[in-house]
C-alpha cells in the first residue's frame, strides 16, 4: 500500500487578481514545500508582493484558492493566516518607531505577570534569547526610532520568528543588512528549515537566491513563468526568465570613458559627533565615487554630513571652490546638492500622493506665479523627467504607491534632479528592484556623471558599485581606509574571460580590501585628494 505523499505547506491554486483595470495576477499557481526554502522571483510589478500579501490575508482574491498543509482557508483575512501559521516580514517595515524593540516583537502578544500587567522585564528577556538564537546583538530597550536600517531589519525578523510559524515569508530581509548579518541569517533559516519550517524567500540578489534556496517560482507581468529546483537555474537563466530575454544583468552595461573635470566638493578633516571621523576628500565634475564598506562603517553618516543631515563638528567643506557651512539640508540644496536617501518610503516620496506631486515638491517656489503655484509649470517638469529617467507610470497623476519599486525610486531621483542639483549623493540607489530595474538605475548614474554631475554612491551590492564607480573608498569605523580606482580592482588573470566572470573578480578583490580595512588601525588612514 502507498504511502500518499504528505500535503504541501502551500498550496495555491488558480489565483487571479486585479486593481482596477490592471491585472495584478492570472490564473497563478503556487506551492511550497515543509522544510523547504523556496525563492519567489520576479521583476517589480511582476506579482510577487500580490501573491504574498492573499497569502496572509491582505489581498482577498478574485479567483482560486489557498490551502495551508491541505486545509483550505475558508476566510482570507490577516488574523486566518496567522491562525493557519504563517508570518511575514514585510519589504516596508512594520515597526512602531516610539516602541522599544521588545516591545515590537511582542505587539499585540505582550507578555503579562500574574496580576495581568503587562512585563516589559520579561519580554526583554525573551527578546533577547530570540536574537542571540540568531546570533547578533540588539539592545531589546532601545526605541525602534533610534535604531540603524540593519537593526530595525533585524528586529522585524526577529518579530516573524517569534510567532512560531509554520511558514515564513521573507520580503527583501538582507537589504538594510551587512555580509555577517545574511550569513547569520542564512545558517537560521537554514535550521528553521531542517526543522520543517516553509520558507518563502523573496530577494532581488541573484547570489543570495544560489546559495539559500532549495527550489524557485519565477513570475512576470502577473504570470506563472516556471518552477525549477536551483541545481536546474543558473543564474544567467534565472535573469532570463525574469525579465523575457537574455540579460548578464549588471555586467550587460558598458561604461564609457571617463572624463573627469574640476574639484567640486573637498572636504578636509571632516568629523561629526560620532561618524564620520577626520575625512579628507576630493570630488570632481563628472566623477562616480563609490563608499563601500559594512553596517556601522560610517558610509550613511558620511553622506549624511555631505548633505547637511547631520552637522560638521570639526573641519571644513568647500563647494565649487567655496568654503561653505552646511547646517542643514537647506544650506546643501542651496549649494546644488542632492541626497537620494536609504529608505525611499519613509524618506524619499510620499507615497499616497500623485508622481507630479512628489517631483515638485522640492522646487514649489521655483513653480510659482504669484502667490500659487503654476500648474502648466508643474505639469512640465514632471513630464521632464517622467521621459528623461523613463518613469513607467499610467500618468502624472498615479499615486506613486501604484509605481513598481524601481519607478518609486526614480521618483526619488526625478524630484532631486529637478532642483538642477551639481553633486548627486546616493545611499543604497537600488535597495528592493530587481534586476532589470537596477541595472536601469545604474545606467542612469553613468549618464548623470557624462552629464557633468559629481556623484557619491552607496551600496550594500559590490557589483553596483564596481559598475557604476570610478573610484571606490573603503570605510570602517567612520574612516576611509583606503582609495581604489576601479581599475586597479581588475583581475589581469581574468582578463579575456566573460564578462560575468571578470566582475565577479573584481568583487572578491573588493571584498578582500573591506575584510583588511577591518583589521588597519586610525594612523594608516587612507588620505583621499
Amino acid at each position: 500500500m502507498n504511502t500518499p505523499a504528505p500535503a504541501p505547506a502551500v498550496a495555491m491554486k488558480g489565483v487571479s487578481k486585479s486593481f482596477g483595470g490592471i491585472r495584478a495576477l492570472v490564473d497563478v499557481d503556487f506551492e511550497v514545500a515543509n522544510g523547504e526554502i523556496h525563492a519567489l522571483l520576479g521583476g517589480n510589478g511582476a506579482g510577487k508582493s500580490t501573491i504574498l500579501k492573499i497569502l496572509n490575508g491582505v489581498h482577498v482574491p478574485d479567483s482560486g484558492t489557498i490551502a495551508v498543509d491541505g486545509i483550505v482557508l475558508a476566510e482570507i483575512s490577516p488574523e486566518a493566516s496567522r491562525r493557519a501559521g504563517i508570518a511575514m516580514i514585510y519589504q516596508e517595515m512594520s515597526l512602531i518607531p516610539t516602541l522599544t524593540v521588545a516591545q515590537n516583537v511582542f505587539l499585540t502578544r505582550e507578555v503579562k505577570g500574574r496580576l495581568g500587567l503587562i512585563d516589559d522585564r520579561v519580554a526583554e528577556r525573551r527578546a533577547r534569547e530570540l536574537f542571540h538564537m540568531l546570533n547578533v546583538e540588539v539592545d531589546p530597550r532601545a526605541r525602534v526610532a533610534d535604531l540603524g536600517a540593519g537593526q530595525r531589519q533585524l528586529t522585524e525578523i526577529i518579530k516573524a520568528i517569534s510567532h512560531r510559524a509554520k511558514v515564513l515569508v521573507l520580503d527583501e530581509p538582507s537589504t538594510a543588512l551587512s555580509v555577517e548579518d545574511v550569513e547569520r541569517l542564512f545558517s537560521f533559516l537554514r535550521k528553521l528549515r531542517d526543522d520543517g519550517v516553509a520558507i518563502i524567500y523573496v530577494s532581488h540578489r541573484m547570489d543570495e537566491i544560489a546559495q539559500i534556496a532549495d527550489r524557485a517560482t519565477i513570475l512576470r507581468d502577473g504570470r506563472h513563468v516556471i518552477t525549477a529546483p536551483l541545481s536546474e537555474l543558473p543564474v544567467e537563466s534565472m535573469i532570463e526568465h525574469i525579465v523575457g530575454r537574455r540579460s548578464r544583468g549588471l555586467s550587460d552595461i558598458v561604461r564609457g570613458e571617463t572624463r573627469v573635470g574640476e574639484p567640486v566638493l573637498v572636504l578636509r578633516n571632516v568629523s561629526a559627533a560620532d561618524k564620520p571621523k577626520n575625512i579628507d576628500l576630493t570630488l570632481r565634475r563628472g566623477e562616480v565615487i563609490g563608499l563601500a564598506g559594512l553596517l556601522g562603517s560610517g558610509r550613511s553618516s558620511l553622506a549624511r554630513v555631505i548633505c547637511g543631515v547631520d552637522r560638521v563638528t570639526s573641519g571644513e567643506i568647500e563647494v565649487g571652490g567655496r568654503r561653505v557651512r552646511l547646517d542643514s539640508p537647506r544650506d546643501a540644496i542651496d549649494a546644488r546638492m542632492a541626497l537620494i536617501p536609504e529608505d525611499r518610503l519613509r524618506q524619499g516620496v510620499i507615497a499616497a500622493h500623485s508622481v507630479l506631486a512628489n517631483v515638485t515638491m522640492s522646487i514649489l517656489d521655483r513653480l510659482r506665479t504669484g502667490w500659487l503655484v503654476s500648474t502648466p509649470k508643474a505639469r512640465a517638469v514632471t513630464d521632464e523627467q517622467i521621459a528623461a529617467l523613463r518613469i513607467k507610470t499610467s500618468s502624472r497623476d498615479a499615486a506613486v504607491r501604484t509605481l513598481s519599486g524601481g519607478n518609486q525610486q526614480k521618483v526619488v531621483l526625478g524630484k532631486w534632479l529637478a532642483t538642477t542639483p551639481d553633486i548627486l549623493v546616493l545611499d543604497e540607489p537600488t535597495a528592493g528592484i530587481d534586476i532589470g530595474s537596477k541595472a536601469e538605475i545604474i545606467q542612469l548614474v553613468r549618464e548623470f556623471a557624462s552629464a557633468g554631475r559629481a556623484i557619491v554612491m552607496i551600496s550594500s551590492e559590490l557589483s553596483e558599485l564596481l559598475t557604476a564607480c570610478d573610484r571606490i573608498l573603503v570605510m570602517a569605523g567612520g574612516r576611509i581606509m583606503d582609495d581604489i580606482p576601479r581599475a586597479d580592482l581588475d583581475d589581469p588573470e581574468a582578463a579575456g574571460s566573460d564578462a560575468v566572470m571578470q566582475l565577479q573578480a573584481a568583487e572578491r578583490r573588493l571584498q578582500i580590501a573591506i575584510q583588511k580595512a577591518l583589521t588597519r588601525g586610525p594612523e594608516e588612514v587612507h588620505h583621499v585628494h
